[in-house]
């Protein structure tokens, strides 16, 4: 049955197309939705629709896709179509677009289709009850092949035209009823309702594109739901397998498209969403980005600084930030700055800005070639405020180096972490800065600040927020003289490529002005020959003339040099005459020691005891410092070592100085002395209500004048300074424990007293300078400390070594006392060595420190500032340029790690050449061995 409805589905089809091949192609054919009023036929066209000209696009038109047409058959038309097709059979059309044995679909339909109510119909349709099939009756209906079934007398036929113009008709017939019938048991067969339209051949059918019936538009399975003629009928012909995969292949684009759009939707929704954000996010960065650039201003080129916030940035030659902070930081943020009157500006071009009765800010410019230095100056115009300048601390911006020593002893300002402290001299173990000083600060990308010596400094450092700050502000004992009525901060920053250069710059002073052929030869014997310390106790009675004598003979044999007698030669502090009970013929002792090659070496110091004999005198004359807010004849005391009470020269009475140059003259005359040890404590060593004769900028500058006064007496070390002295005067590193900590402290004051600009630097006594088992509340220079016993072997040792590759050496235990064979040893090997290898370089590199104000024992980043392991190394240091140490800091440690900086280096212990940038792990250093590395050529071959 199936295959003669297939059979007579296909011959109907091709006749149908045979015979309407040519209206299709002539003819005009009508849209579903057209109304007969709306336009006339044209007269020369055959029509079988009431209009074919004037018409309005065509929805396929609208779209710019194929669409299936529409077409209305009548019943009387039905016996026309029959013999078209009845003709096809008999003699096919061989110019007929389609070929023999291909499938074309049509969809007949019903007359007056135009006029139907599909809604209606649809709603009918469901009312209706469908007609039960058994389920057998649906397998013989697929199985049968018997007669097609009736149809009903009216037919729908949809023409759907391909690009060859062909139609497909669809007749839907009415399924005749089953009658009910029982099994073969009896029982009631279960009934099964299907569509009416649809079988399961038909519903394999892909939907067709659209259809367009009274004024609406449907797709195709809109029509195939709500219309009685279903538009997926097809007639099976014998290519019906390529037909409907053909269908199935027309509709798949239409089905991506349908996924992709639904797919777009929320893509596109999370799209705009993060667009929204995205521009809120730009709008914000463009508004603040522009408002800091209206707001910045360029200065002096280099310059960028936003007056109403204060961010201040240098750049560098090339355009590179190298620090940036923020200026007047308490200022706050409701002042309003702008230019400077004319009578507040200055004549050496520099930019004055203003915040109305809070402050005043000079900024300057000065070209030095290379150099780029910028000065600033802050002045407060209203009481209680600070000025106070920060600048970040970060890892781009290199590591800050100079200020001395501090309390933590940190290798680098950018580690440390202190709060505002007035920036003066002291003890390093109770203050937060050590004995020397320099107000000069440097960083590792070549950028370094110079603060005036008559601003009320006081430094800071937040490692919280990551800032390095200077203000500005008076106090009570260090900027107790007030040099203007309301704090300034004025400071330069110089810049440069080259970090080593810079420093060259910045602590560059001619040190060879004014030295005579005297004093070449005192700084040479100080770099040849070792320091002697005679040992003391914390008595003056442990001293006297055969102590002397005993300790000299038992350094002769480690080598001449001077022999530096402490305070205790007087009987009290400020006498400046020999105790003759306990040294009754010193005169001849010192001839004896010079006649050895000895120089003798008095320790002078700028304290009187109340207890001298020149006390008095010197109030009557108004030689001493007096108390502050009091008669100039009632001097300030203070406490220095073994004087529990004493008064202080006052350096500004022109009388002071003449007065003092006459008891040194009367001692040289005397016994013969020539050098002296300049003991002066710290600034804090000054008393607290001090008042001079001329007001002091700080406490640093009584040692200052006071060691300029005497720089031609014959002095050979201060303890304290705050400029660098005039050769041959070195500066001694504090008073150091008799522990391993002090040997690292030793180390690190030697550093960063060389990096501040203090060539030439006398470390304390290998072995330490006292022993304290608790930490210290008071300054050292408040007790009257006795030598140490002997240090631990291992100890002495290290510290020797260390001490070796120095620029001086100070001993006050000697090596014999040890009675050791090992100790006896590493002192002449080390002996040799310092002779040997280290002197010559010290020689060699003398005058680049006088001309330069390089160091003579450097840190690893002045060889190679572009190196930043160079930049983080502490324990290790150079002699010259051509000589690296790596000495061993810790007890009972043989190995370490070791870092050469570039070039070709020669191992000091074995002699095996090894290649610079680079690190050595495990690195063995014996307990009699120090490593040391010099370099070679660099042409050297391994």
């Amino acid at each position: 049955m199936a295959q003669s409805t297939t059979t007579t589905a296909a011959t109907t089809a091709s006749g149908a197309a045979q015979a309407l091949k040519g209206e299709f192609l002539d003819l005009a054919l009508a849209y579903a939705d057209e109304d007969e009023a709306e336009c006339e036929p044209r007269p020369e066209q055959k029509s079988l629709l009431p209009c074919a000209a004037g018409r309005k696009p065509s929805l396929g038109e609208r779209r710019n896709v194929d669409l299936p047409y529409l077409r209305v058959v009548h019943e009387r038309e039905r016996e026309r179509e029959q013999d078209a097709e009845a003709t096809a059979d008999s003699s096919p059309d061989q110019s007929s677009p389609f070929a023999p044995g291909l499938r074309r679909n049509s969809i007949s339909m019903p007359s007056g289709i135009n006029v139907l109510d599909l809604e209606a119909l649809r709603l009918r349709h469901q009312m209706q009850a469908q007609d039960a099939l058994h389920e057998e009756s649906i397998a013989d209906d697929a199985n049968s092949s018997q007669g097609t079934p009736a149809t009903t007398p009216c037919d729908t036929t949809l023409n759907t035209p391909d690009k060859g113009m062909g139609a497909t008709t669809i007749n839907f017939a009415a399924t005749p009823n089953d009658e009910d019938s029982d099994d073969e048991f009896g029982n009631a067969k279960k009934r099964v309702y299907r569509d009416r339209f649809r079988n399961r051949r038909r519903a394999s059918i892909a939907p067709l594109p659209a259809l367009r019936l009274n004024s609406k538009e449907m797709l195709a399975s809109d029509f195939d739901t709500h219309s009685l003629a279903s538009n997926q009928a097809s007639i099976t012909s014998v290519n019906s397998l390529a037909s409907l995969l053909r269908e199935k292949m027309q509709a798949f684009p239409q089905l991506i498209r349908k996924k992709k759009r639904e797919t777009k939707d929320y893509k596109i929704k999370i799209f705009v969403i993060i667009m929204f954000f995205i521009i809120i996010f730009l709008i914000g960065y463009a508004y603040i980005a522009y408002h800091q650039q209206v707001l910045t201003k360029s200065y002096f080129q280099k310059i960028k600084f936003n007056s109403v916030d204060r961010i201040f940035r240098i750049l560098n030659q090339d355009d590179k930030e190298v620090i940036s902070g923020q200026l007047g930081v308490t200022l706050g943020s409701d002042s309003a700055p702008f230019h400077c009157l004319e009578e507040q500006r200055r004549s050496d071009g520099s930019v004055c800005i203003e915040w109305n009765g809070v402050a005043r800010l000079h900024m300057n410019f000065e070209d030095k070639g290379v150099f780029r230095c910028y000065t600033l100056q802050w002045q407060a115009l209203t009481p209680g405020l600070l000025p106070t300048d920060c600048y970040e601390l970060k890892r781009d911006n290199g590591l800050w180096f100079g200020g001395g020593i501090t309390k933590g002893q940190e290798w680098s300002l950018s580690y440390a972490n202190f709060d505002f402290m007035p920036y003066a001299s002291g003890d390093s173990k109770v203050h937060q800065f050590g004995n020397g000083v320099k107000r000069y600060f440097i960083n590792s990308i070549g950028v370094a600040m110079q603060v005036s010596e008559r601003t009320p400094l006081q430094l800071g450092i937040n490692r919280t927020e990551n800032q390095f700050c200077l203000r500005a502000a008076n106090d009570d004992f260090t900027f107790v003289n007030r040099l203007t009525a309301l704090p300034q901060l004025d400071y330069k920053i110089c810049t440069t490529e080259d970090m080593r250069s810079l420093h060259m710059l910045m602590t560059q002073q001619s040190l060879w002005d004014g030295l005579k052929e005297q004093d070449i030869q005192v700084l040479h014997s100080l770099l040849e020959e070792p320091v002697w310390r005679i040992p003391n106790q914390d008595l003056p009675d442990s001293l006297n003339e055969t102590v002397i004598c005993d300790y000299s003979e038992s350094a002769i044999a480690m080598g001449l040099g001077h022999i530096v007698i402490n305070e205790f030669w007087q009987e009290n502090i400020g006498d400046f005459t020999v105790d003759r009970a306990r040294f009754p013929t010193l005169k001849d002792t010192i001839d004896v020691l010079h006649r050895r090659g000895f120089k003798v070496v008095f320790t002078i110091q700028p304290f009187i005891s109340t207890d001298s004999v020149n006390f008095k005198d010197a109030v009557r004359r108004k030689l001493l410092i007096y108390e502050r807010h009091s008669e100039r004849s009632i001097p300030a005391l203070t406490r220095y070592k073994s004087c529990s009470s004493a008064g202080v020269l006052d350096i500004t009475n022109n009388a002071s100085v003449p007065w003092l140059l006459e008891k040194l003259q009367r001692l040289k005359d005397e016994y013969g002395v020539k050098s002296f040890y300049l003991d002066l404590g710290t600034g804090y060593n000054l008393p607290h209500y001090y008042q001079c004769r001329q007001p002091l900028d700080n406490p640093d500058m009584y040692a200052r004048m006071l060691t300029a006064s005497l720089e031609g007496e014959g002095l050979m070390a201060v303890s304290t300074a705050s400029v660098v002295p005039k050769p041959p005067i070195f500066l001694s590193t504090p008073p150091a424990n008799a522990t391993w900590e002090g040997l690292r402290e030793t180390l690190a004051a030697v550093l960063n007293y060389g990096v501040i600009g203090y060539p030439f630097v006398l470390p304390g006594a290998i072995g330490g300078d006292y022993l304290l088992e608790r930490s210290l509340t008071k300054m050292v220079t408040f007790y009257s400390l006795g030598q140490p016993p002997l240090p631990d072997p291992e100890l002495f040792i290290r510290w020797l070594q260390l001490a070796t590759f120095l620029p001086a050496m100070q001993f006050s235990h000697l090596p014999s006392e040890y009675r050791s064979d090992l100790i006896t040893r590493v002192a002449q090997e080390m002996k040799e060595v310092r002779q040997t290898v280290v002197i010559a370089l010290l020689k060699k590199y003398l005058s680049p420190s006088m001309n330069e104000g390089l160091p003579l024992v450097r840190p690893l980043w002045m060889m190679d500032p572009h190196d930043p392991a160079c930049l983080i190394v502490s324990d290790e240091f150079s002699v010259g340029e051509e000589l690296i140490v790596a000495p061993i800091l810790d007890a009972g440690r043989e190995e370490r790690e070791v870092y050469l900086p570039q070039g070709v280096w020669k191992d000091g212990i074995d002699g095996s050449l090894r290649k610079g940038s680079r690190w050595m792990h495990g690195y063995r250093v014996p307990k009699d061995k120090i490593a040391y590395f010099r370099k070679m050529p660099d042409n050297t071959r391994f």
